[in-house]
């Protein structure tokens, strides 16, 4: 080997070695350069799923306040004084609105019983099934229904190809419960695609989906309606008039026409009608079959000693013929449109 192959190996080890660390110096400087993105990267995606759950825990408390309140105060007592006093205060508090539901169920549904019956409802009943119920009966939306391609080969045999990609569906948002005596109210938003119309062909089947026997849809805006669910129908049972053989024995004066029976509330109490002053206008207003008669025949057999014995005298306008037939001298007399008894 002679000094010029020397010389040339030597300069190509040296190149080769400047070239090892010049590659070495850019692999250290690519590495942290990743490195570094990398830590962005992973900050800017935990801020930004930061920034995501409190804006989804301020909506939320601003949409649901009553449940994020409760939830609150909750999670705050069993920190501040063991979970033994969170249990005794919720048994007495429960054992306080049973007494007072059962003294006086009026009073409690209207302050207390409606609200916990509305928010039981939602969150059992209506967020988690609703969906489901309205899919099942045509009142979702998807993108787009799954393609069917067909291939002609005049060679093989015809071959189908399905897009495997599934189509999103969306069904109404529920906005809203309010749960009275007999009926619940559910508010929900349409989406895109949906009008009223589209659920007041679905009732029965809504009715169905639920379990109740009556199902109507009212609409509230021009993207939201309200799906009302009928749980108990109040008019099964007929309330029975005062008896008059027990009432013929009465005198007039005992009758009070500032508190006149006049049946049953939806809550199984009596129900009193003032029949003197300035409160004696009554405005009753209902469809076929919904007990209009009982709101005039009720008061006037309760009252039956005063009319008797000429103390109150009745007066009735009739254009149809067929409420004020009950009263007449006959079963076959057809009263006029205007007629006194």
């Amino acid at each position: 080997m002679d000094a010029n192959t020397i010389g040339v190996l030597l300069l190509g080890g040296a190149g080769l070695g400047v070239v090892v660390w010049v590659l070495h110096k850019i692999g250290k400087a690519l590495l942290a350069m990743v490195e570094t993105l990398a830590a962005v990267a992973v900050v800017f995606v935990a801020l930004w799923w930061l920034i995501k759950a409190a804006a989804w825990l301020f909506t939320q408390t601003v949409t649901r306040w009553r449940t994020s309140l409760t939830v609150l105060t909750l999670i705050a007592w069993w920190h501040g004084w063991g979970w033994p006093s969170l249990v005794l205060t919720l048994t007495l508090t429960t054992l306080v609105l049973a007494l007072w539901r059962w003294i006086d169920v009026w009073s409690f549904d209207t302050w207390v019983g409606r609200w916990l019956r509305a928010w039981w409802q939602r969150w059992t009943i209506y967020a988690p099934r609703l969906p489901g119920w309205l899919h099942a009966c045509g009142l979702s939306i998807t993108d787009a229904t799954t393609p069917i391609v067909v291939t002609v080969n005049l060679v093989g045999r015809n071959r189908i190809r399905r897009d495997q990609h599934q189509p999103t569906m969306r069904v109404p948002k529920v906005l809203g419960v309010t749960s009275g005596a007999s009926w619940d109210e559910v508010r929900i938003r349409l989406v895109p695609g949906q009008k009223p119309e589209d659920f007041d062909a679905a009732t029965r089947a809504l009715a169905c989906a639920r379990g109740v026997a009556r199902c109507q849809v009212r609409e509230l805006a021009a993207n939201v309606v309200s799906i009302d669910f009928q749980r108990r129908n109040l008019l099964t049972n007929p309330v029975a008039c005062p008896d008059l053989t027990a009432m013929a024995h009465r005198e007039g004066g005992a009758v009070d026409l500032q508190r006149v029976w006049a049946g049953r509330t939806e809550y199984g109490q009596d129900w009193h009608l003032p029949l003197t002053g300035s409160a004696s206008h009554t405005l009753t207003a209902g469809a076929t079959g919904a007990g209009k008669n009982s709101v005039m025949w009720c008061p006037l057999v309760s009252i039956a000693p005063a009319i008797r014995d000429g103390l109150v005298r009745v007066s009735g306008i009739d254009p149809k013929g067929m409420e004020l037939a009950y009263g007449g001298r006959s079963s076959t007399a057809t009263p006029s449109p205007a007629q006194k008894h």
